[in-house]
């Protein structure tokens, strides 16, 4: 639609006697807007202050012909609402630093304004300021750096800058005002100076901030002043306002916040003469807390949402796939009319309102102003808005704040809790409940605030119902008090789940089946926020992908990336072991999987820890580190108890010395990069640990250096190598290195692999190997479809028996292995289900029956249910029949009979 700049200016001169007053008095910018040149007006705006000394008078110029510039450019639909708040906040950057400037010079002449800091918040920071709207920055000050005279001292210098740079704004004069300053978003704002210490703040925020200033800080930004400081200083607080744990307690405060502003709001509850915009049910605060809610949930894990503008934080919400895109548009639709609607309202007197008038006469005029024809036109529009959006806000807020707490509810019955216990099924429900009185009672650290057990008590009764229905309650119940044990806060992790009673079940099952993610979330309570998502149950995706999500980061601290890649991947780990458990996805698929986020482990904390290494030592020209997989990382297929098979190799030649300032030659220098990446993957940190690293599988074993050059690997594999050794190299992959490093690594792999060899020494080899490897390594119980006799290992020996003698099926990945050897008529096609059938036993048991004996019969259902079977007692047979088929292939290929113990 063409702008109708002529509708505008009469629009204008009608119904707002501010714009009338100001088309009077700049007749200049009056005739540009008439001849309908929006940005030429704009461009003579900002210029409307030049050549004034005064800072404070050339502002208020600027003001008062920017507001009349973009107030025209919006009535005439040239301007969309996110220009004309991007201009008014633009505006007030300027006209903010302006002000310290001048305060600062006023007091220290010639000095560059440095060591002072306003940050942005609210709808300022978000760049969506109000056409006629207050600032709520927090002015901070640096003592070392902001300039002064030479017997002030700092706090009382910064003072003085904030209450000049306040005056110089906000006095009301001939020229009028520039912003209205309030400053009470500040720390402790009751008691405090106006103007606090980086030190202060960084203080009250790590210590004692509420949960209020968390929501007000996703906003936040530099606007004026030391930008340099105040960036630095955001950083350092990132970790306040973006929770790496969900915090479900600042979700209820917003809750609260919100019944507390429809309470208190002067204006009509419904939709009409004297309803309030803003505060109103409806309303645009509540859009606004919709898109905060989500961030302050999700943000913390991911940063695409870390944003400030309202429509940009919807739109990433729904590209998140964290609410539907309809809702997102119907929202983003809403708020630009609705704050469209508000500016109306401001341009009327240019007062900071937000009420639809109480007049009808009044009412009429506005509307006649936004280009409607009647204040009940307006007013019906609004009200079919406000009522949808209530709608949506009101399900957000129910669905994160239980309306009641189940402990509560079953206290007011009067039920003793053993009786309540008995109800529920629990064996011996009179010690029982002696024990929850224990943990009540101080014996748990994270129960021993009064918070603590407050919050505790509202999931009480939930928790121990979902534990007596778990398939073993009372192993359930133990793994739970051990998880609590661990623990030295328990508030999140009891606020989430009242947040969220759907996972009661979930953990519950998890603590009664699968150890070791038990043992996981005895450590990181927090390891279930991300099952609130239906995105837990998604596959990871690609490895670059993943590597670059681990090492995505603000800032480049590499013992601040060891400990987010162990988070990251124990997220993704613990995850997948829970679509184990719930029999949600193939275990070939999670294998598969596991291995993936290994890969991009390595491939994230391979990249930093060589540009660590870098940095002190320098390079070695014309050389870089490879890195081989072998065994079951090599093959791509990892369980949650696998250790990592690698070799450090590197490029170059042995001679060779790093460019550093201290340089040291080639072997010692990948020597002690290899140590180091083996520390980054494997050294526990506060985050916990990462992986078991083997490097015993490297030319000259355990007992040789850690690294060795290509030429030394390709010489030590073709002329020194033993049987196994090249058997080895069959499941070798190259997983880190540039790619014609690789592709050369590769190449010396197949012709090592693809060389002439003794068959009969080979077979002779194979034998004496899996003998000697029977007799060291039994297995240990029924489910051990790993060691027992016909299970993988021997499916193994005997595919790289056959990839050796044939020269054929040469990719690492066993399964496909199997499938190309079979295809070549060399094994017989009953294998592949076989392989299939044990890999997924051997990958479902490391969770749900580590030691490989038969677990308690809910973990064997659910491994009958994870493997595919269809009762536990056909798991024994499964395996049995697999192992047989292999003992047959065994016997026909490799000529000797494999004695199968049921």
């Amino acid at each position: 639609m063409d702008a109708d700049w002529t509708g505008a200016l009469e629009r204008a001169r009608a119904h707002s006697p501010y714009l009338s007053q100001a088309l009077e008095r700049l007749p200049e910018l009056a005739g540009i807007l008439a001849g309908g040149d929006g940005e030429q007006a704009l461009d003579r705006a900002r210029t409307a202050g030049a050549g004034c000394d005064d800072t404070g008078v050339a502002l208020r110029r600027e003001k008062l012909a920017l507001s009349l510039a973009l107030a025209i450019g919006d009535l005439a639909g040239a301007f969309p609402l996110l220009r004309v708040t991007g201009e008014l906040s633009d505006f007030a950057d300027r006209a903010m630093d302006a002000a310290i400037a001048d305060a600062i010079r006023r007091r220290a002449p010639d000095s560059e304004p440095q060591g002072f800091i306003a940050l942005a918040l609210g709808k300022h920071g978000a760049r969506e300021l109000n056409y006629s709207s207050d600032i709520d920055p927090i002015l901070l000050y640096d003592p070392d750096t902001l300039p002064r005279r030479d017997r002030d001292d700092p706090g009382e210098a910064a003072q003085r800058v904030a209450r000049t740079l306040v005056q110089t704004l906000a006095n009301v004069t001939a020229e009028g005002y520039v912003f209205r300053v309030d400053l009470r978003l500040r720390p402790a704002s009751e008691v405090s100076p106006l103007a606090i210490s980086l030190d202060a703040a960084l203080t009250h925020y790590e210590s004692s901030a509420l949960a209020w200033e968390r929501a007000a800080f996703i906003r936040a930004r530099p606007c004026a002043g030391d930008i340099a400081e105040g960036e630095a200083f955001l950083a350092s607080i990132r970790p306040f306002v973006w929770r790496k744990s969900l915090d479900f307690g600042a979700i209820a405060e917003i809750a609260r916040l919100t019944s507390k502003i429809r309470a208190a709001s002067n204006g009509a509850a419904q939709v009409g003469p004297g309803y309030d915009l803003k505060k109103g049910r409806g309303g645009i605060r509540e859009i606004e807390f919709y898109a905060q809610t989500h961030q302050l949930i999700h943000g913390g894990r991911n940063p695409s949402l870390r944003t400030r503008g309202t429509r940009e934080t919807l739109d990433a919400l729904a590209q998140a796939d964290l609410i539907a895109y309809e809702d997102s548009k119907f929202l983003g639709e809403s708020y630009d009319r609705l704050r469209q609607v508000e500016h109306r309202l401001q341009m009327v007197s240019d007062r900071q309102t937000h009420s639809l008038p109480e007049n009808r006469e009044a009412l009429d005029s506005v509307a006649r102003l936004d280009g409607l024809s009647t204040g009940g036109e307006l007013v019906e529009e609004l009200a079919a808005i406000t009522e949808a959006v209530a709608q949506r806000y009101d399900a957000l807020i129910d669905a994160h704040t239980p309306a009641s707490g189940s402990a509560t509810r079953h206290a007011a019955e009067g039920a003793p809790l053993a009786v309540e216990l008995e109800r529920m099924g629990f064996s011996d429900p009179q010690s029982l409940s002696e024990r929850i009185a224990g943990w009540r009672a101080g014996k748990l650290k994270a129960l021993r605030s009064d918070a603590a057990r407050a919050a505790f008590g509202a999931i009480q009764h939930d928790l121990l119902a979902a534990l007596a229905e778990a398939p073993e309650p009372e192993r359930a119940i133990a793994r739970w008090e051990q998880l609590l044990s661990r623990l030295p806060s328990a508030i999140n992790l009891f606020r989430l789940l009242e947040a969220r009673p759907g996972l009661l079940d979930r953990l519950a099952r998890i603590l009664s089946i699968a150890p070791p993610l038990a043992d996981e979330l005895a450590r990181r309570a927090d390891l279930l926020d991300p099952l609130i998502d239906a995105s837990a149950f998604d596959l990871p995706g690609d490895v670059r992908s993943l590597a670059a999500e681990f090492a995505a980061s603000d800032d480049d601290d590499y013992e601040r990336l060891l400990d987010r890649v162990r988070r990251k991947v124990g997220d993704a780990r613990f995850t997948l072991g829970v679509q184990l458990v719930e029999g949600s996805t193939d275990p070939l698929a999670v294998s598969a999987a596991l291995a993936r986020i290994a890969e991009a482990a390595i491939l994230a904390l391979g990249n930093a820890t060589v540009a660590e290494f870098e940095r002190k030592h320098g390079q070695v020209p014309e050389s870089e580190l490879v890195i081989l997989g072998l065994g079951r990382m090599g093959g791509g297929a990892l369980t949650h108890s696998s250790d990592l098979d690698l070799v450090y190799l590197f490029t170059g030649e042995t001679g060779r010395e790093s460019d550093g300032d201290r340089p040291i030659g080639a072997t010692l220098y990948y020597n002690r990069l290899g140590q180091r990446l083996t520390a980054a993957l494997s050294v526990p940190t506060a985050e916990g640990a990462l992986y078991e690293i083997d490097t015993r599988l490297r030319p000259s074993g355990e007992q040789g250096p850690p690294a060795a050059s290509l030429d030394s690997f390709e010489r030590y594999q073709k002329e020194q190598a033993w049987t196994w050794e090249h058997m080895a190299l069959t499941r070798a992959r190259s997983l880190y290195g540039s790619p014609d490093a690789r592709a050369r690594l590769e190449g010396i792999v197949a012709a090592v692999l693809t060389a002439p060899r003794d068959l009969e020494k080979l077979r002779a080899d194979v034998l004496d190997m899996r003998r000697t490897m029977a007799e060291h390594k039994p297995p240990k119980g029924l489910l051990d479809a790993k060691l027992a006799r016909g299970g993988l290992v021997d499916l193994e020996f005997l595919v790289h028996y056959l990839q050796l003698r044939e020269h054929t099926a040469l990719t690492p990945h066993l399964g496909e292995a199997v499938r190309a050897l079979v295809a070549g008529e060399l094994l017989p096609p009953e294998l592949v289900e076989a392989h299939d059938a044990m890999t997924r036993l051997l990958v479902s048991a490391r969770l749900l029956a580590p030691d490989a004996k038969q677990p308690l019969p809910a973990a064997c259902e659910a491994l009958a249910k994870t493997c595919g079977v269809g009762e536990w007692d056909d798991i024994p047979k499964v395996l049995g029949d697999a192992r047989h088929t292999v003992a047959r292939a065994w016997r026909d290929i490799l000529g000797e009979e494999l004695e199968i113990e049921e």
